[in-house]
């Protein structure tokens, strides 16, 4: 009976999470809950020069916003010390103790000695061969330069242990049983798989999965559009969306169409499915799934996380009636907007009758003097509703213009330049109801009033 499933993201703490990193999370956190197994966080960060807290925090901050929560840390007490609560990561900068342990122990079997302060291993003469769960079996053969000394080190002279030995040594007290990650890391496999040998246990097994590439074919440097998650938290994409996208790039499910949910995923997910060929980042895709996941999204958590948008803006809801909130928000939603582009399609809601800020250009075709007796009979038979709906402000509308013999856009255009002060938005008539009558009938006087001149 094989071992439970055991994996880890093991990022560096030297940056901002990489869409790369994000991705190489969410499929072991996909295999671990597809395989009923566990999850483990590992912060790599004995590089001290480079490391810092912020970084920590940035990435646990971007995967707790994907939902890509971690089974397993150490608990209050432990060697390691805990982050938050009871399940933080694992530090390597506190497990000093058991690399030197592990170091001893190579020593001891001669598979280690000193050598100008550092300490190195003594590697294999003999072609290393990696089996790969995504890219199949690889012979790693000695290059010219490590056919003359294939040793390298494992603790350098200032006492640091490099990141081959401590990934090693993590990967083995951890019970690490696959290991998934970028095919940038290849190289270092069969350095890791002679570690492995030399305690005397199996590797895990290894899946490196294909790189994220530009569109243009060129690795994704930190530098690149849509490379940050922070860059999606603070754009105001959905979490759900660029947990699809992220999914599909270098995965291919066995299923129908492309929109999923983390859960949808979960049963769908597993490594024999991951391509081959490195994968193109599609801003554009992007934008699509989360349109689409907008759409879907319950009518509560899209108003809950659009409040909190607006609030990011500077736009404070909590003086409205709660009801008059949620039908504002509601009727964007169809439009699957970014979150942070909500303030612009809302905002009207939000101002005194008074203080709507009229586009220059909407203004200037919208709010004329030919406008001025549209606006008064549109205000005069919109009053006159007995039912003030989306439903009846539309066929009152269209009833004048018809009676005026005008195209329903030439109405359109200055009730919706005066009601919200632009010339694109929700839908003019569900706007107007949510308005309501009475606001409705204010702005319309003013938007009069502009138009000759006043």
């Amino acid at each position: 009976m094989s071992a439970p499933v055991r994996v880890r993201f093991a990022p560096s703490p030297t940056g901002y999470l990489h869409v790369g990193g994000a991705r190489t999370a969410l499929f072991n956190w996909l295999y671990a809950r597809h395989a009923g197994g566990t999850f483990v966080l590992r912060i790599e960060d004995t590089d001290n020069a480079r490391n810092s807290q912020a970084a920590v925090d940035v990435i646990l901050s971007g995967l707790r916003w994907l939902g890509l929560d971690w089974d397993e840390g150490p608990q209050t007490g432990d060697a390691d010390g805990p982050v938050r609560g009871d399940k933080g990561p694992y530090f390597q900068s506190r497990r000093g103790e058991i690399y030197r342990h592990r170091a001893e122990e190579l020593k001891a079997k001669g598979f280690a000695y000193e050598k100008d302060g550092a300490l190195f291993f003594r590697m294999t003469r003999d072609p290393v061969t990696i089996p790969d769960l995504v890219v199949g079996d690889v012979v790693r053969p000695l290059t010219d330069r490590e056919a003359v000394d294939p040793d390298w080190v494992l603790i350098r002279s200032d006492g640091v242990p490099v990141f081959h030995f401590v990934n090693v040594v993590d990967d083995l007290e951890m019970g690490i049983t696959h290991v998934i990650r970028g095919e940038d890391h290849l190289s270092n496999t069969a350095k890791h798989i002679a570690l492995f040998k030399a305690f005397g246990v199996e590797p895990p097994k290894y899946a490196h999965i294909p790189l994220i590439l530009n569109l243009d074919g060129s690795k994704m440097s930190k530098r690149d559009q849509g490379a940050s998650v922070q860059g999606y938290v603070d754009g105001g994409y959905l979490p759900e969306a660029v947990i699809n996208y992220l999914s599909l790039l270098g995965w291919s499910p066995k299923a129908v169409g492309e929109l999923f949910t983390a859960q949808d995923l979960v049963p769908l997910f597993d490594l024999p499915d991951i391509n081959r060929s490195n994968a193109r980042f599609d801003l554009k895709k992007l934008e699509h799934f989360h349109f689409e996941h907008v759409r879907r999204l319950p009518a509560d958590r899209f108003v809950s996380t659009g409040v909190e948008a607006l609030r990011r803006s500077g736009i404070e809801t909590s003086g409205f009636d709660p009801a008059y909130v949620r039908a504002a928000l509601l009727t964007v939603q169809e439009k699957g907007k970014l979150f942070n582009e909500l303030p612009g399609w809302t905002d009207f809601y939000f101002v005194a009758d008074d203080a709507v800020v009229f586009d220059a250009e909407a203004k200037a075709k919208a709010l004329v003097p030919t406008s001025v007796p549209v606006l008064e009979q549109l205000a005069t038979r919109f009053q006159a509703l007995p039912e003030y709906t989306a439903a009846a402000l539309e066929a009152a509308l269209k009833a004048l213009a018809a009676e005026l013999g005008v195209k329903v856009g030439v109405l359109i255009a200055p009730c919706r330049v005066g009601c919200t002060g632009r010339t694109v938005g929700p839908s003019l008539y569900h706007l107007l109801e949510v308005l309501g009558r009475e606001r409705v009938t204010r702005r319309l006087a003013r938007a009069k009033s502009v138009a000759g001149g006043a």
